[in-house]
């Protein structure tokens, strides 16, 4: 059986709860090693000596961020009452989203998986949620998840990807996941114009892509829409995927969000970003 380090980054909110249940869920067909990471947002000025002390050169009360401390090492120890000690948890201290790539980089996880509230209109323009921060930054692959899915059958996964230019990516992730639920691929390309124009040169691409990253059961689907985050959305409509897969190149600012931003923000299915080679 496929194993997965998983690492879980918990504000101890319900959003955290759903991230687990969704890790639960993989658990039913894959080993998974489970990981909490709490971190504590705080200046550069501050950080914990070697006896674990907190330690600053700035005017904040060390008193103060003592006592938040032991509060997070409360709950973080109160994870293992709810879930069992098989669990591990980490409490760091630092810039949330940077911390959280660190310590899925110094660990060596293969899946990062987080709660969302998401955003929508003015204060989606105006900030990026740490969910979208770290789909841009993070080079471990990222499952968002805004609602809870425990029910969820994992039997249809939607990768979407412009295979213009088939290459070989790296979807470890994605094959572990393909072998546990047996579930069907799906591979959609959204195009401008008539599709029938260009359905056999895509679905070409989609052959030669599938042969180089070793997918042999899929589809091969097309859709003209006047976006991707639209496709997604119609094409979800008509075939009602379980899992939305899409590669990012990590690119995007907060007032020029990437697609992978916009559906982590809108769509309520489980998301799962990878970056592309």
């Amino acid at each position: 059986m496929d194993t997965l380090k998983v690492l879980i980054p918990t504000d101890f909110s319900v959003q955290a709860e759903y991230a687990y249940l969704m890790v639960r869920k993989l658990a039913e067909k894959i080993h998974v090693d489970i990981h909490f990471v709490h971190v504590m947002a705080v200046p550069d000025t501050v950080y914990l000596d070697k006896n674990g002390k907190i330690q600053t050169c700035g005017e904040i009360d060390k008193g103060y961020l003592e006592k938040q401390k032991e509060i997070a090492e409360r709950k973080l120890e109160n994870l293992k009452t709810l879930y069992g000690n098989d669990i591990q948890t980490q409490l760091v201290l630092g810039k949330i989203s940077d911390s959280i790539v660190q310590v899925a980089d110094n660990m060596n996880v293969d899946l990062i998986v987080t709660g969302t509230k998401g955003k929508w209109g003015l204060e989606e323009k105006l900030s990026a949620s740490e969910t979208q921060v770290l789909a841009q930054k993070s080079h471990v692959p990222l499952l968002s998840i805004r609602c809870d899915r425990s029910d969820l059958l994992i039997e249809h996964i939607l990768l979407v990807h412009d295979f213009n230019s088939p290459k070989k990516e790296n979807l470890s992730l994605i094959h572990k996941i393909i072998r546990a639920f047996q579930a069907k691929v799906h591979f959609l390309q959204i195009v401008n114009g008539d599709v029938n124009e260009k359905r056999e040169a895509s679905e070409n691409n989609m052959k030669e892509w599938a042969a180089l990253n070793n997918i042999e059961e899929y589809e091969c689907h097309m859709l003209n829409d006047k976006d991707i985050e639209a496709g997604i959305i119609h094409f979800d409509q008509i075939h009602k995927v379980d899992i939305v897969c899409i590669g990012t190149h990590g690119k995007g600012s907060f007032l020029h969000q990437t697609v992978t931003g916009k559906l982590i923000n809108h769509l309520f299915k489980p998301i799962i970003s990878f970056h592309l080679n």
